[in-house]
């Protein structure tokens, strides 16, 4: 990187006794944990090839394979830049700050070849003196990194620059932070509480599977999330959030979901998503699983280390059953489909997406939460949720050492329930009924209730952004009265019942009435349109979830030992 403000990384693959013809030489389209094709080869530039320091011919084949006629030589040298230019998880990215490397949108690999060991030296910009990765280090050279294949070199990502770099134990296994980015976070209380967060998600499958873990932690004026590895995490913070509750409470469950992926996907996984194939899809319909069970997770962990009060959590659980339930796309999408369809609808959503659709992320943590409780019940409070996923841990990683099917992760969960469960899954993990909810919260002695029930509000169901002082639709809701009316997206509203509108129109419909006719003068395409419709009468559900006043030993049971773990 010896010109970091140009964005450019140069990469040079030195290939000792290839023995062959022809090496085929691959730049994957996706990395592992990001369901999208990204075609990572479109930021290659400048491929070359030589051997015994001469040029040998190659030529590329498809559009992320370059073939190299190595005719048996000895060593085979590889060259090329990469443009690196996007600061997300996924990608890759350098700048006159800092260096971040993500594997997969990096590396390539040799065809066949991806078993075989490799070493990663780092060659920083002259003034950077960090380098922060999980990959062990090579003994007395500095920045040298050993790989045992290629799926380790694109698991571990690699932070270079002047970061700062924290440590602490859990477990007694040492983790190191590294820290880019000014923030306004408290050091000492931000290692403490990482310390909880991390040791609490080990309590729930019960050992440490790691030597070593990394937190590479970039924190930046916007944006959020993470990516998991197998021995480290990249996450993307709001610089400033460290200061308030919510934000530091959004903090720690961003940790505590991506060091759950230490065990769920990253060691315990299903079938289709390991060996993985760089080249294409690999399709599964158990993401409700890997990543709709890791956000349940992310969110109970953060209430058993004590970041959240009970009252507090269950508000969370029902403002997000609350925003899944007012989406159309749930009851038109499965959990299954939506997990199977991640690669063409999760990462490209349109204005069409909430109600087509629905996210296999915050379903999958509801039937998290309904899964807990039904075996709870069944159990009497003996057994959870937890249980079913030590025992997949124990059955599919350290036993078998394979990802498991769809038959078997309900297998498992039946064998901890003690009953069958097709109802459960052909209602809520293939079908799109609505839960029952107020019965399984009563399992725990809880009250689920819509606080909108019967309640019937006019609203026109579309939202809008102001473009250049235009209103202009950027979404219609299924079945709601702009839906049924003929509003579309992309309208620009004018005037509302004969008066020009500047703001949004939701606004100007404060107070409406079910049946009341309204009038939109609309620009759409140029063309002015009079659309008159009524405001259909909609129900806009409000969950709230409030304990029983004298709730039965066993609820309380359950209620302590979910809401605690145990």
């Amino acid at each position: 990187m010896p010109e970091p403000q140009t964005h450019y990384f140069e990469v040079e693959m030195v290939f000792d006794n290839p023995g062959k013809e022809y090496l085929d030489v691959k730049m994957p389209v996706w990395t592992p944990g990001s369901y999208l094709v990204r075609e990572y080869a479109k930021n290659v530039e400048g491929f070359t090839a030589t051997a015994n320091n001469q040029p040998i011919r190659f030529e590329k084949i498809t559009k992320n394979t370059w073939r190299v006629y190595a005719a048996k030589a000895p060593q085979v040298k590889v060259t090329y830049k990469v443009y690196a230019f996007e600061l997300t998880v996924r990608t890759s990215f350098l700048n006159a700050e800092h260096g971040y490397v993500n594997g997969a949108s990096m590396f390539m690999y040799p065809d066949g070849l991806q078993n075989e060991a490799s070493e990663i030296k780092v060659v920083p910009y002259k003034t950077w003196k960090v380098v922060s990765t999980a990959l062990p280090a090579v003994a007395n050279q500095p920045f040298t990194f050993r790989a045992a294949n290629y799926d380790e070199v694109v698991d571990s990502p690699i932070e270079i620059g002047n970061h700062e770099v924290w440590q602490f134990e859990v477990n007694g296994v040492p983790h190191q932070v590294a820290m880019f980015g000014e923030s306004n976070v408290n050091k000492e209380k931000f290692l403490a509480d990482l310390k909880k967060v991390t040791s609490t998600a080990a309590q729930v499958i019960g050992e440490m599977p790691i030597d070593r873990y990394l937190f590479i932690i970039h924190n930046l004026p916007i944006g959020g999330g993470g990516l998991e590895h197998k021995f480290s995490t990249t996450l993307h913070v709001k610089k400033w959030s460290y200061g308030s509750p919510a934000g530091y409470n959004s903090i720690m469950g961003l940790v505590a979901h991506e060091y759950f992926h230490l065990w769920n996907v990253k060691r315990l996984r299903p079938a289709g998503l390991g060996p993985f194939n760089y080249d294409a899809e690999t399709y599964t319909n158990l993401l409700w699983v890997s990543e709709g069970f890791t956000s349940y997770y992310g969110s109970i962990i953060v209430r058993r280390s004590g970041f959240l009060t009970n009252e507090q959590y269950l508000k969370a659980q029902a403002d997000d059953i609350t925003a899944l339930e007012n989406a159309p796309g749930v009851r038109v999408q499965s959990a299954a489909e939506a997990s199977f369809d991640a690669w063409i609808k999760y990462y490209r959503p349109n204005e069409n997406s909430n109600n087509a659709g629905t996210s296999y992320y915050s379903k999958g943590s509801v039937i998290g939460l309904l899964l807990n409780l039904e075996i709870m019940y069944r159990t009497k409070g003996q057994k959870s949720l937890d249980d079913v996923m030590r025992q997949m841990y124990q059955q599919y990683y350290k036993k078998l050492d394979r990802g498991f099917t769809e038959a078997e992760f309900k297998q498992a969960a039946e064998s901890i329930a003690g009953v069958k469960l097709d109802a459960f899954f052909n209602d809520y993990v293939y079908g799109t009924k609505t839960p029952d909810y107020a019965t399984y919260f009563n399992y725990a002695g809880l009250n689920f209730v819509n606080q909108n029930a019967g309640k019937q509000e006019a609203v026109l169901g579309a939202k809008f952004s102001l473009t250049s002082g235009r209103q202009i639709v950027t979404s219609v809701t299924r079945d709601g009265s702009a839906w049924k009316g003929g509003l579309n997206v992309n309208d620009e509203i004018l005037a509302l019942n004969g008066y020009r509108i500047t703001d949004d129109v939701n606004q100007s419909l404060a107070g409406a009435r079910p049946g009341q006719q309204i009038n939109l003068l609309v620009n759409r395409d140029g063309q002015i349109l009079n659309l008159e419709f009524p405001l259909v009468p909609t129900e806009i559900r409000s969950y709230k979830i409030t304990p029983l006043e004298k709730p039965t030993k066993e609820q309380a049971k359950i209620l302590a030992n979910w809401l605690n773990g145990k």
